[in-house]
């Protein structure tokens, strides 16, 4: 009798942890003479794969073990590589694919044309032809987004959520968040000597495109004001705030950090560059914009730092470590009892399964009235008691 098969694969940005969540699966498979197979970047494993081509198998199927998963969660990163890849928006076909009828969507912009493709019927073909009977997919609002998708369809799925900018809906906690407020914190602590030696004004950019938890628990680790997505504070009001900071610090210095989606009022975040799968552009770095201000309308001089990609690169934390193992270990207990359609999740600080998130509610948001002094442009610090762990509960 052929062997039960599970899939698993990782999209979207890379966070510290992922590793760990795979070897968990794997290891737990072996114990049960279950086989586990890695699907390498992420949704363009089941778009690209060409099961008629031995390369594209090797190349996009890794049968995984004990033996070479055996020390992956000692660093950060995904063994298994990732991509933004969308299957139910692709703007190209795959070779091999090339002249084949899939549903296609045509959208006119001025006079360009553009046309995407729906390969979601190539992925139920190649996972059926790869004998996956259960899938894991480990990613962020977009990533789970088409699982979700896919669970519609019949295929038995279950996600684990992963993002640095904690904004999954239904969880409190995402793999990376723990990480990434570490590495934030470390080096806002290491650059005040920097930023107290010339007497400026520090500005330090975090990810958060919608949501600004990685901005708000910054601050709040670093007793520094913040902006974050889910209030436009006003202009003038924060940059006096930071200069009688900066007036009453013995250094004379003073810290903010901002998301990359915060905003103030009159200014709106620019984008540049083409949509990605997912229709997200790249956006203009806002602390840049918020130090050309400053130095317009104060005079002051500022150090400004992008944090971004540095805080989701490296080895996990012990609370990132910890959440990944369990998480990966709740997903296969999930297989095991053959369940669809759900998500490892933390709940009011206590493991759970949910069901995957809504795509169409979006992000989860911070809860601004709870967490965010709206009158000093920093974390607020009162009235915890009872709350989580993590301060805000699944949403």
């Amino acid at each position: 009798m052929a062997r039960k098969r599970i899939g698993i694969l990782t999209g979207g940005g890379d966070v510290p942890g992922l590793n760990a969540v795979i070897k968990s699966v794997t290891y737990r498979g072996s114990e049960d003479d279950i086989e586990v197979v890695g699907l390498r970047r992420g949704w363009e494993a089941l778009t690209h794969l060409n099961l008629d081509d031995p390369a594209s198998k090797s190349h996009y199927v890794i049968p995984l073990n004990r033996e070479n998963t055996r020390t992956i969660d000692r660093r950060g990163g995904t063994v298994l590589h990732s991509s933004r890849t969308n299957p139910f928006n692709m703007k190209k076909l795959p070779d091999h694919l090339a002249g084949q009828d899939f549903p296609v969507t045509q959208s006119t912009k001025g006079t360009v044309v553009t046309k995407t493709w729906d390969l979601t019927g190539q992925v139920l073909t190649n996972l059926a032809g790869l004998g996956i009977e259960h899938l894991i997919a480990i990613g962020g609002d977009d990533t789970l987004s088409y699982a979700d998708k896919l669970n519609e369809l019949g295929v038995k799925i279950i996600a684990i959520p992963k993002t640095m900018d904690n904004d999954v809906r239904n969880t409190e906690y995402c793999i990376g968040f723990s990480t990434a407020i570490t590495r934030a914190s470390d080096a806002i602590q290491r650059q005040r000597t920097t930023v107290g030696s010339h007497e400026r004004i520090g500005i330090f950019r975090v990810f958060g495109r919608d949501a600004g938890f990685t901005a708000l628990y910054t601050a709040y680790a670093t007793s520094i004001r913040c902006v974050i997505p889910e209030y436009k504070v006003n202009l003038d009001r924060l940059i006096q705030l930071l200069l009688e900071d900066k007036r009453t610090n013995p250094s004379n210095y003073a810290l903010i950090v901002l998301s990359e989606g915060a905003e103030w009022e009159g200014y709106k975040v620019q984008e540049y560059g083409e949509s990605d799968a997912y229709g997200h552009r790249k956006k203009a770095s806002v602390a840049e914009a918020f130090a050309d201000e400053i130095k317009r309308r104060a005079g002051e001089e500022t150090i400004v730092s992008d944090l971004t990609y540095d805080l989701r690169s490296g080895d996990p934390d012990f609370i990132d470590k910890l959440v990944a193992m369990t998480f990966g270990n709740m997903a296969y207990d999930a297989v095991l009892e053959g369940k669809t359609g759900l998500m490892s999740a933390l709940v009011e600080g206590r493991y759970d399964l949910v069901p995957i998130p809504d795509a169409k509610l979006g992000p989860r948001k911070l809860d601004v009235a709870s967490t965010y002094n709206t009158e000093r442009y920093r974390p607020l610090y009162s009235n915890k008691r009872g709350l989580p762990i993590f301060l805000t509960r699944a949403s």
